[in-house]
């Protein structure tokens, strides 16, 4: 599984495209292939794959990864092809009457994927992604870096498992099984971590982006995050949820939470690149 595998894409049919990767259906056989665009690391895609296979192998439900592929020029992986599947949020886009409804069966997702215990060693550590990324990226002012540093020191480091991109587009049912997908950024931690980038992005995105990622409105993202918290954390005390939610907001604006600053500002349409299962 360490070796890429030269695939003949006059076997496939194009599915899907978006700012990172197209997505090819096998003609025959019922795999999808996803090959990142020109310049995206051979490394970095194996990477992925070895965290989705992980993740796969752990029992959390996600289409299963097969193999690294490549067309001789991009690289990529092809995984197992869910048929007749939607995602979360192209439910609500098409049938917004069950927003309330798919929200709280997203809680109840959220929640059994945070009662997971990751083994030591399986998967990368959420705090050290953030702390390499403001060690070896400048893109905030220095004295932003080293506040959010010392902010993250202070973080414990919980065997929590977390998606990493925690939101309603990144898992999917094909009416008899609901599965988790884009699971590379799988790692470990507090939830928080988990539940800050649902904040962002629930709170912070434009019309423009709502609708070209995940085909909603922005009031429709709120609308979720206020029907999943109350679910997710069991309690519809108002003290309660405004205090956990001020806890994230202290920690978004601490660790000046890098990630979903470039995901909301810079990713062309992430939606669209995971691996045409979104949609």
């Amino acid at each position: 599984m360490d070796s890429y595998q030269k695939i003949d894409l006059s076997d496939y049919v194009r599915s899907g495209e978006g700012g990172t990767a197209v997505s090819y259906i096998n003609k025959t056989r019922d795999t999808l292939a996803k090959l990142y665009n020109p310049g995206f690391e051979a490394e970095r895609a194996k990477a992925e794959f070895h965290t989705a296979r992980t993740v796969f192998e752990m029992g959390i439900p996600t289409p299963e990864p097969y193999r690294l592929v490549t067309d001789g020029e991009r690289y990529g992986a092809e995984y197992q092809l869910i048929k007749g599947k939607r995602s979360f949020t192209r439910i609500i886009s098409e049938e917004p009457e069950r927003l309330q409804e798919i929200s709280l069966t997203f809680a109840e997702w959220a929640r059994k994927l945070h009662a997971t215990k990751v083994a030591p060693g399986l998967l990368r550590s959420y705090k050290e992604v953030l702390i390499r990324f403001y060690q070896e990226k400048n893109l905030v002012p220095e004295a932003h870096k080293q506040k959010a540093l010392a902010f993250l020191e202070t973080v414990p480091d919980t065997p929590t498992c977390l998606h990493g991109d925690l939101q309603i587009g990144n898992i999917i049912t094909d009416g008899k099984r609901t599965l988790w997908i884009d699971v590379g950024e799988f790692s470990h931690g507090t939830p928080e971590w988990d539940l800050s980038i649902m904040w962002i992005m629930g709170h912070r995105m434009s019309q423009e982006r709502a609708d070209s990622l995940f085909h909603i409105t922005p009031e429709q993202m709120k609308a979720h995050w206020n029907c999943f918290l109350p679910a997710y954390l069991g309690t519809t005390d108002p003290q309660v949820l405004g205090e956990y939610t001020r806890r994230l907001w202290f920690r978004i604006i601490r660790s000046r939470f890098p990630m979903c600053t470039i995901w909301l500002t810079t990713a062309p349409c992430r939606m669209k690149h995971s691996c045409g299962w979104s949609r």
